[in-house]
């Protein structure tokens, strides 16, 4: 158990800490309890057709994992993490409370509709359309706010603590952090689903408010005792630099740099001369003219102009990940299907006794329990057996891990391309094809072997990109590593959104319904599974090839064996003074 004196310091510490966790915790709570059941939402209460609430939950998924790289962004540059994590509590806030009225307010939405938007009459106006999307964005908004800086702002409280004993109380706080995040969306995809299917909409949406206060409150009545950094200049403005100076220097030759001192390197960094590979960029850390070039300090006198061997070296590092980083797009589509599976489970009888029956909304908590599941298996049991049966420490290797996930996402999208025929084929047996939110007598528990090869893709996957990004970006580069994947997700999202307007704009034929019709019994959703699962498993070709262009990586291609743990120790860790490794 970790303790600390409450009052050792004025400012920060422990205490400081259970607030940042409880806002955060609170948030994901409320925002997660809106998105999940949200498509039936929409669906019933406004109309639309199961594509169309689909691609607005699509654009709202790409809005929420967008949005806190333009909150790093900001907070880093211009506003500081305090000020940003309170306008996001506050955006959040609002965009609850308006979303909470649609559901009082009875001209807010389309009374007519009690069921799918089959059997509706009428559409969404457009202000009413608007004021939905108002509440979408306020909502996606405040979560970049928040989520863009809670953990770096947690540590911020401790920065300036560099002994043995503190060093283990941030790594506390990181767990922490992540187990209360994950156990917030577990409950909002359990608790809140289900007051949202017993109690109604008003109750439903009401109990997110709630949270959503409390979560305000708690970040905002420890204001008193934050330690509050100042901004600094981000690694966005870097970036820019070096593609600017690039430019600018454009018609500059680089066959005749032979000399070190041609080049501006950081004082006392190892990295004196730019490596060959994207040649193009070397031209920014060129110094055409020293007196005029470099201060008397040695810095450039315009950075715009001239920047540091080090600068650029982190851009081609970038930009050497980003097809390794795109093959997790198409993985990720496959976790972006929510929408689609929770109306497929709410045609399925999901009772586990004659009067206990799980909401529809619930069944992707299966997906975080199978993943936790995968994760907690392969370090603990797995791989030490593993070990043992070889005599030697064994571990899967970063691009063997990455790769098993992309082939086992696809597989798993074959698997429930299967399910949805088996159910679709049950449902017309039945008789009931016609009514769209009847339900069969198929057990939604059949579901589950999808949700448990989708969780150990998102194991092997998910965790291998995280770990692959972390070492091969170098150590100045950790919050870039840490907002790849977010990006990533955030592009699934927009991918899947066109993917499902292609599908069904185009794949459809004259008098029949669209695959992803909003009468799941009469599309052929088992058709569009199919699709992904032809997507991923090319996705995972040009990730074979994509993984030989890239060459071997610091993680090693064929696992940590023995004593030789290649890739987790980085080359320039002895130099690398100047980085700051306490960047979140």
């Amino acid at each position: 158990m970790i303790t600390e004196p409450l009052l050792s310091s004025p400012k920060g510490g422990i205490r400081a800490l259970f607030f940042i966790i409880a806002n955060e915790a609170l948030e994901r709570l409320a925002s997660f309890g809106l998105s999940t059941n949200m498509i039936l939402y929409l669906t019933r209460e406004y109309g639309m057709d199961a594509a169309s609430g689909a691609q607005i939950l699509f654009l709202y998924s790409a809005a929420g994992n967008f949005m806190p790289i333009i909150g790093a962004f900001l907070a880093d540059t211009y506003v500081g993490r305090y000020p940003m994590i309170g306008f996001g509590c506050i955006a959040s806030l609002l965009g609850m409370v308006l979303l909470w009225l649609t559901t009082i307010i009875p001209g807010a939405r389309v009374p007519s509709c009690a069921q799918f938007s089959s059997n509706c009459t009428n559409d969404a106006t457009t202000p009413q359309l608007l004021f939905l999307y108002l509440c979408l964005g306020l909502m996606s908004i405040g979560a970049g706010g928040i989520r863009s800086c809670s953990l770096a702002f947690g540590a911020d409280q401790l920065s300036k603590r560099d002994s043995l004993k503190h060093a283990g109380i941030l790594e506390s706080f990181f767990s922490w952090y992540y187990v209360t995040s994950s156990a917030s969306v577990f409950i909002s995809m359990t608790c809140i689903v289900y007051i949202q299917d017993t109690m109604g909409w008003k109750v439903g949406f009401g109990v997110p408010v709630v949270l959503m206060i409390l979560s305000t409150l708690s970040f905002f009545l420890a204001s008193p005792i934050y330690v509050k950094p100042k901004v600094k200049a981000s690694w966005l403005i870097g970036f820019a630099r070096v593609l600017v100076a690039s430019y600018r220097k454009r018609r500059i030759e680089l066959s005749w740099l032979d000399t070190d001192e041609l080049y501006h390197h950081r004082k006392g960094s190892a990295l004196v001369v730019p490596s060959e590979r994207i040649r193009f960029l070397n031209k920014a850390c060129v110094i055409k003219n020293p007196e005029e070039d470099l201060m008397p300090d040695g810095r450039a006198s315009d950075p715009w102009t001239l920047c540091t061997v080090d600068q650029v070296e982190e851009l081609k590092a970038l930009i050497k990940v980003i097809p390794i980083w795109s093959t997790g797009v198409l993985v990720s589509v496959n976790v972006c299907q929510n929408s689609f599976l929770l109306l497929q489970a709410s045609t399925m009888n999901r009772h586990i006794t004659s009067k206990f029956e799980i909401p529809a909304g619930s069944f992707y908590a299966f997906l975080l329990l199978s993943a936790t599941m995968w994760i907690a298996l392969y370090d603990r049991v797995i791989i030490p057996l593993a070990s043992k049966v070889r005599g030697k420490p064994t571990r899967l290797g970063l691009k063997q891990k990455i790769g098993i996930g992309i082939l086992v996402s696809a597989a798993s999208m074959a698997v429930l391309a299967i399910i949805e025929r088996v159910r679709r084929e049950t449902a017309i047996r039945e008789g009931i094809s016609d009514i769209p939110d009847a339900v069969t007598h198929m057990s939604a528990m059949w579901l589950l072997p999808f949700y448990f090869l989708l969780g150990f893709s998102e194991a092997m996957n998910g965790v291998g990109l995280n770990e692959f990004f972390y070492t091969e970006l170098p150590k100045s580069m950790s919050s870039v590593a840490s907002n790849l994947f977010s990006i990533g997700l955030s592009a699934a999202s927009l991918v899947a959104s066109f993917i499902v307007s292609n599908v069904r704009g185009f794949i459809s034929e004259a008098n029949q319904e669209s695959w992803v019709s909003s009468n799941i019994n009469k599309g052929h959703y088992d058709y569009y599974y199919w699709l992904l699962y032809s997507l991923g498993f090319a996705n995972f070709i040009y990730y074979l090839a994509c993984s030989k262009a890239y060459g071997p990586c610091k993680g090693g291609q064929r696992g940590i064996t023995g004593d030789a743990r290649e890739g987790l120790i980085d080359d320039d860790d002895d130099d690398d003074d100047d980085y700051d490794d306490d960047v979140v």
